[in-house]
């Protein structure tokens, strides 16, 4: 196993990536974009864009004039064009650290799931702060990943109770960055003002198991990326270990919940 743990955050596969955890991101980001309140025909940058969850809420609830799309990944920002090109969209593949954009050129600055895989959260915060102009808004989400987060987080305790060393993987561990203090002192230190943190919860709910564990077959991510290390017959044991650890309904489905937490400010 590799001694860095970001060696196993794999980005490249938008189809993957939506069945494990874009179709949860698009339940909280449109709580998120309703809490912003940001007024119609804006100019928008959602930065670190993914298979373009946040930017299709930002379209459907806010009348923006435009939504720039910035994200590391060619192949998410493929994915992102593919589905959702059209007027007033755009995708361009840069880092959220350093950012391809003039100083104030935003009417809202945002970010979904990005900012805890960057190796400088300080630096893409001040970035994000950069690119918004005076007044207004900047904000970003996080999952809560330490116990709000259920389908990430009871796949690595199984995985945790089978190998020790899978504990320097879990996003729990990795990123204590995703909770209220943390991010209230980085937006406070990007010099925003009004900083305010809430928790966004959501259902991340499955028909079966079938549906539940597919995702971590498909590589994106930390827990995907390790379950698909390890050699078959381990593999099965974490299966077998991950579906002992979830409720099922009468029905079969697995019903869970995921918590984010939001965090704003005004440039």
């Amino acid at each position: 196993m590799s001694a860095d743990p970001s060696a196993h955050d794999v980005w490249d596969v938008g189809a993957g990536y939506e069945a494990y955890i874009g179709r949860w991101s698009r339940l909280v980001a449109r709580e998120v974009v309703a809490w912003l309140g940001a007024g119609p025909h804006g100019r928008w940058l959602d930065a670190g864009c993914g298979t373009g969850a946040l930017g299709d809420a930002i379209a459907a609830q806010a009348a923006p004039a435009v939504v720039v799309g910035l994200d590391r990944s060619l192949g998410f920002v493929a994915h992102a064009r593919g589905r959702t090109g059209g007027a007033g969209r755009a995708f361009v593949a840069a880092d959220a650290q350093v950012l391809p954009v003039r100083d104030g050129a935003f009417d809202a600055v945002v970010s979904a799931l990005v900012l805890n895989f960057v190796a400088e959260p300080a630096r893409m915060v001040a970035e994000l702060a950069r690119a918004a102009r005076p007044g207004a808004p900047v904000a970003l989400y996080v999952w809560d990943y330490a116990d709000g987060m259920e389908y990430i987080r009871r796949f690595w305790d199984a995985a945790r109770a089978l190998d020790p060393a899978a504990a320097a993987l879990d996003e729990a561990v990795r990123f204590p960055i995703c909770a209220p203090g943390p991010l209230s002192a980085l937006l406070e230190g990007a010099g925003l003002a009004d900083v305010e943190v809430r928790a966004v919860e959501v259902p991340t709910s499955f028909r079966d198991f079938a549906e539940c564990w597919a995702p971590f077959l498909a590589g994106q991510g930390p827990a995907p990326a390790y379950a698909m290390s390890l050699p078959e017959d381990r593999r099965a044991a974490l299966r077998d270990a991950f579906r002992a650890a979830l409720p099922v309904a009468p029905d079969g489905t697995i019903p869970l919940r995921a918590r984010a937490w939001a965090a704003r400010g005004r440039r």
